[in-house]
């Protein structure tokens, strides 16, 4: 299936060619656009969204769920679409355009209680017989930065609330899948969006940089932390959420279900072949459980399928390109060298990385002192639950955590101690609800997305005292 985006841009603007992550075959392009093309985008989102903002919550909401419906309709072409530029197992893709339905959902029903509230004035002596009424007001244009992983949904997190809140959004997606994004703005159209209101642009880091500075509102970045900070730098003082990735511990304890503790550790390091912020990059496991938990988590990882992407019985595909699959290859091999042992996996077949273990890692092991996209399960052993929530907190990142116990104390002190954004109780650091907040401390970034506080993120407070 050959795919081919909107041509937003110039004709004499260089084309990107999509290409499977898998097996190399041409999948479709985007033309990249040009300086002109950004400043006319975000003119028009301007000026479409001074019209939208006075929109009522039932209108905002009515869009959501048109939208939301138009991807119901077309779920298979899109979730089609997700495997074929990413690499997404078709079952992985099919559950992002099911979620992203859901976030366009939610975020329509949080358009309906974003309420402000009502201060009196006259509570301290001296005090005025006055009131102040406190709302929420759209903050203009959104400039979303979007990346691979996650090419809808991700995309419709920051969509979804930028609508619901009463913005405009021009967004620019990885160039490494932007078909996925380029497919939503044709079915916003179809949806009845208005024109301007929603719109794409494409291209790599220079774009993104020109979108930073153009005369946007808010920018919405998830990514790396040095692009983050890149385009935080271009974009002056426009307010800023940026999602930055995570190097996330999950712990098992003693009396933790090893089974399904086992399940989601699996589940979570190799979907989308180990490229999720949130992914299981180091397993922490108690020494009491170690042996047996490793055994049983080398029975599970054996039953791993990599392969295909398209194939219904494919477990996990590839990653999403050659330079990605090699870093990958380099870290593992840097750590072996180090003296880590391999416990199973640690091939590399092209962009297919093997599910790998390895264990015995040194704190500054290569494979978890940076984050790591990839398909590797890390294993740190630990006796003291404070020496190893230090250790956690020593890193550079703090998005999520994930705890496998049922002992109240610990739960309370990893809730407690963690230097992290989200603790995720008997689940991997990976769960994530859609209207939840979502985000972390530190290089992890800035602000939250999650439906129900990302509404508030992109709209600005006024007072009104009388």
């Amino acid at each position: 299936m050959m795919l081919t985006a909107p041509n937003i841009a110039f004709e004499t603007s260089p084309a990107v060619v999509v290409r499977s992550p898998f097996d190399g075959s041409r999948v479709g392009e985007v033309v990249v656009s040009t300086q002109q093309e950004i400043t006319r985008a975000v003119a028009s989102a301007r000026e479409a969204q001074q019209a939208f903002r006075r929109s009522t919550p039932f209108e905002r909401r009515t869009l959501l769920n048109g939208l939301a419906d138009r991807i119901a309709a077309h779920a298979e072409e899109l979730a089609g679409i997700i495997c074929a530029e990413v690499g997404k197992t078709i079952r992985e893709a099919r559950n992002e355009v099911r979620r992203a339905q859901n976030t366009l959902r939610l975020s329509g029903d949080a358009a309906t209680f974003l309420d402000g509230e009502v201060l009196h004035c006259g509570i301290v002596s001296g005090g005025v017989d006055r009131r102040a009424t406190v709302t929420f007001e759209p903050v203009g244009v959104v400039g979303a930065v979007t990346p691979f992983n996650y090419p809808l949904n991700l995309l419709c997190h920051k969509l979804g609330p930028a609508i619901a809140a009463g913005n405009a959004v021009v967004a620019k997606p990885s160039p490494k899948a932007p078909l996925a994004a380029a497919r939503l703005a044709q079915l916003a159209a179809e949806a009845g969006f208005p024109e301007g209101l929603f719109q794409i642009v494409h291209g790599a880091a220079d774009v993104a940089l020109a979108l930073a500075r153009s005369p946007i509102d808010l920018l919405s970045f998830t990514g790396g932390p040095a692009a983050g900070l890149a385009l935080k730098n271009a974009s002056g003082l426009v307010r800023c959420l940026m999602e930055l990735g995570g190097n996330d511990p999950l712990f098992v304890l003693p009396d933790a279900d090893l089974e399904k503790a086992v399940a989601t550790a699996v589940g979570h390091r190799f979907e989308i072949a180990g490229q999720s912020c949130a992914a299981v990059k180091k397993l922490y496991l108690h020494r009491d459980i170690e042996v047996e938990f490793t055994q049983r988590l080398l029975a599970a990882v054996a039953s791993v399928r990599p392969g295909d992407p398209s194939s219904e019985a494919t477990d996990m595909g590839p990653v999403i390109d050659a330079a990605a699959a090699h870093l990958v290859d380099a870290r593992i091999e840097a750590t072996l060298a180090g003296g880590a042992r391999l416990l199973a996996g640690g091939r590399r077949h092209g962009t297919l990385v093997e599910p790998t273990v390895l264990t015995g890692l040194d704190v500054d092991a290569p494979i978890i002192a940076e984050e790591t996209f990839g398909p590797v399960i890390a294993i740190r052993s630990f006796e003291s639950t404070a020496a190893a929530i230090a250790e956690v907190n020593a890193g550079a990142y703090g998005l999520q955590a994930g705890i496998f116990t049922n002992d109240h104390a610990l739960v309370k002190q990893f809730s407690r101690d963690l230097a992290v954004g989200g603790v995720m109780v008997n689940e991997g650091p990976d769960f994530r609800a859609e209207h939840v907040p979502f985000g972390g401390i530190k290089s992890s970034g800035l602000g939250r997305e999650g439906v129900r506080i990302a509404i508030r993120e992109m709209s600005e407070t006024r007072v009104v005292i009388d």
